[in-house]
């Protein structure tokens, strides 16, 4: 599932309401059929692998930036192993002088300092420590480049397989392979359904779809 509309459409809030951040002032969310309110905060919460796109960049080894996304596997290195080539990170990783163990950010003096598609790469990765049903990327390729961005994508295709996955993005380009659709406006879902029923229908999406592909052709 893409989310997708313009900022302070109520996208984020979603995400945030679906993570029990804070709970809804009237009608109420469901998982499962359960109603968000009744479940354990801790337990949804950890059902949830998420990346917000105002991610912390800890001043850590590469290994803790990872693993603290599921603090119970911090020391287990093969699990964060997997996270880095599940989020796409490896080749961070590799040219990294003590590659896991190297000192990320400035702060220190034996900081490694990295590129803003750098830092975005370890955070999907620690995304990714997380064995969950939902995972919920907000904007993870906005400091990607055009290939990082379909490699991603194309990761992320193959490990949704067996849970939900939603994807937050104003880049058509990625939001178009998406299975549905949702178009946030003013707080409500103005349009729903695949890319080209969205495109035929020529409502918001279509207006907005084809706004940005005339960037791309002038």
């Amino acid at each position: 599932m893409a989310l997708v509309g313009e900022n302070g459409a109520g996208k984020s809030t979603l995400i945030k309401l679906l993570m029990r951040l804070y709970d809804p002032t009237e009608g109420a969310i469901y998982y499962g059929g359960v109603d968000l309110r009744d479940m354990d905060s801790r337990d949804l919460r950890d059902r949830i692998g998420v990346l917000f796109q105002d991610f912390v960049r800890y001043q850590w080894s590469a290994r803790e930036n990872i693993g603290v996304g599921w603090v119970p596997a911090l020391e287990d290195r093969a699990r964060i192993e997997q996270a880095v080539d599940d989020g796409g990170a490896r080749p961070v990783i590799d040219q990294l002088p003590q590659k896991l163990d190297t000192m990320l950010g400035g702060w220190f003096e034996e900081g490694h300092e990295l590129s803003g598609g750098q830092w975005q790469k370890i955070a999907i990765a620690r995304a990714f420590m997380r064995d969950s049903e939902v995972l919920v990327l907000d904007e993870p390729t906005a400091a990607l480049d055009a290939e990082a961005e379909h490699e991603l994508f194309k990761r992320l295709k193959q490990l949704a397989a067996e849970r939900t996955a939603i994807l937050i993005s104003h880049r058509f380009s990625t939001v178009r392979q998406a299975d549905r659709i949702a178009v946030i406006r003013d707080g409500r879902v103005e349009e729903l359904g695949t890319h080209e029923e969205l495109v035929a229908k020529n409502g918001r999406y279509a207006h907005l779809f084809r706004l940005q592909a005339a960037g791309y052709l002038a």
